[in-house]
């Protein structure tokens, strides 16, 4: 006879102390998957929601005049730099693709419509291990030329907007910024009101 058979009272412990164990177990099992799922679920969620964002430009106003932010400029090509003694500021000039397919073809006088010019300013600086070098130091402003000779007719056929410092605030008080900003480019409306005459860049088909 088995010695569980002669005593009850064994089997029956040890009968609740499986069951005991099997439960408290699975609870464990239970609520580490929980916590784990959780977990993952809360990353997942995290990872599709910077994925949704529109980026800083979705998150830029539009300038006073109404002008959007034309998105990342950086993604156009160079067209220029400047350096203003008067300013103590160095520039440099993207154009997007409209603007590089009249470079290309010389067409740049006047420019054609659908051309945008954007130029980023930096306060000067001098390079830490070369005093002779001046290179950009804080964002002073971002500003564009957006060409539509029929609905800018009033300011030379360009749109001009601007965005202060690196939180991109939009320039001026009101829309009348941009008289300001076509009074600066009235010197060369001999030239379509533009000051960039693009360089020359070996080895490229500019």
């Amino acid at each position: 006879m088995d010695r569980t058979d002669s005593n009850p009272h064994l089997f029956l412990s040890i009968f609740f102390f499986v069951i005991v164990t099997s439960i408290t177990v699975e609870y464990i099992l239970f609520h580490y998957i929980a916590i784990t799922m959780k977990k993952y679920l809360i990353l997942t969620l995290l990872i599709f929601s910077s994925c949704g964002h529109t980026g800083k430009e979705g998150k830029i106003p539009p300038s006073l005049n109404g002008i959007a932010w034309p998105g990342d400029y950086t993604k156009w090509k160079l067209v220029s730099v400047s350096h203003r003694l008067d300013h103590h500021s160095l520039r440099a000039i993207y154009g997007n693709a409209i603007a590089q397919k009249a470079i290309k073809e010389g067409k740049t006088n006047p420019w054609p419509d659908g051309t945008i010019l954007g130029k980023i300013v930096w306060w000067e600086s001098f390079a830490p291990d070369w005093n002779a070098a001046v290179v950009p130091e804080n964002v002073v402003h971002v500003e564009f030329m957006e060409k539509d000779a029929e609905k800018y007719a009033k300011t030379g056929g360009w749109g001009y907007s601007r965005w202060v410092g690196n939180d991109l605030t939009p320039y001026g008080k009101d829309a009348n910024f941009e008289q300001e900003c076509f009074a600066c480019h009235t010197p060369v409306a001999s030239k379509d009101y533009v000051f960039t005459a693009p360089p020359t860049f070996p080895g490229t088909d500019k």
